[in-house]
């Protein structure tokens, strides 16, 4: 990363995390303490008004503000993917605000620019989603897990088999074309992936049972994580 891309990416974690010592932005930054010392002289030098106080941390001048957002081709070309893709592959109410997003990002390009039209897209997600079942679930489900509701579902196997399940859900997770959600079942007392387009049954559950304490999503990635290795 180029040094003008990380004192960016520095003032960006001060005007966040204020105020933050040394040691906190060293270990976000992957970098030294003593090389955060450099970067705040840099920053001083080139007019960003941060300080320090002994003891406390770092902070920006109250009121400060980054000029404009400046992006280079292939980073405007990243968030249009990104947007594309929340757009087609996601559920309706998030699509239609990547939808309305990438009509704001498309309005503040440049008029010769080549990604201002989809026609110049060279990077292309397909909107066939929108057409299945799936698309109508996805958003009701992605509701549920904001809303740290219960689900009672009923879910079809590879084998074909229904099974009736409580389920807490976690988080929703793309894998090769298939949406999962990741969920605490109360059935098997234990984390399962179950693909969105199984699901069979699906409504909101006034179940009162508690989750168990070690439930939650950062404990679910973590496991998965330790199984993937």
């Amino acid at each position: 990363m180029r040094k003008s891309d990380r004192l960016f990416q520095l003032t960006n974690i001060l005007r966040k995390h204020q105020p933050i010592t040394a040691k906190q932005l060293a270990e976000k930054l992957l970098v030294s303490e003593r090389t955060i010392y450099r970067y705040m002289d840099d920053l001083s030098l080139s007019g960003i008004p941060v300080y320090g106080e002994p003891g406390v941390g770092y902070r920006l001048s109250e009121g400060f503000e980054l000029p404009p957002l400046q992006l280079s081709p292939d980073e405007l070309e990243a968030l249009i993917t990104g947007v594309s893709f929340t757009a087609s592959l996601t559920g309706r109410n998030l699509a239609a605000s990547a939808h309305s997003l990438l009509s704001k990002i498309e309005a503040a390009l440049p008029n010769d620019s080549k990604l201002i039209s989809s026609e110049d897209r060279v990077v292309r997600v397909p909107s066939g989603h929108r057409e299945s079942e799936v698309y109508l679930l996805w958003g009701k489900v992605h509701s549920a897990i904001e809303a740290r509701r219960w689900l009672n579902i009923e879910y079809r196997s590879l084998a074909e088999v229904i099974t009736a399940r409580a389920v807490f859900p976690l988080g929703l997770f793309y894998w090769g074309g298939k949406w999962t959600l990741g969920c605490w079942c109360e059935l098997r007392g234990d984390y399962r992936d179950l693909r969105i387009d199984r699901i069979t049954r699906f409504e909101l559950s006034e179940h009162a049972g508690a989750l168990p304490e070690h439930v939650s999503l950062p404990a679910y990635i973590k496991l998965k994580s330790t199984k993937a290795d």
